[in-house]
């Protein structure tokens, strides 16, 4: 199986962005900040090769690939996977919106 291509919607890379900058501002250190990135980013580099490694949710071609605490959203299509959105799970569940 061949690699796909990553691709990230603006609102996936505004909430890893938020995610981040929250980190940096409650420890006043980027440190964290980078470890978390570079999970994330290694979670990512996984699904290029293995992308059903989520789970599918409950919205139909929508699947979740949890990492520590985040829920990333993705799609995946013959040569991409669209990253859609990263979730905190430890916000209240009904302010989560994947697209449908």
């Amino acid at each position: 199986m061949a690699r796909r291509k990553i691709v990230w919607s603006s609102k996936a890379k505004v909430d890893l962005l938020k995610i981040l900058e929250y980190f940096y501002i409650r420890n006043g250190s980027k440190t964290y900040s980078i470890k978390l990135n570079s999970k994330i980013r290694k979670a990512v580099r996984l699904l290029s090769n293995h992308p059903f490694l989520g789970l599918q949710s409950d919205v139909e071609n929508v699947r979740a690939l949890v990492e520590g605490d985040y829920a990333i959203f993705y799609q995946v299509d013959k040569e991409t996977i669209r990253f859609t959105t990263i979730w905190d799970c430890r916000q209240n569940p009904d302010n989560l919106t994947t697209p449908k």
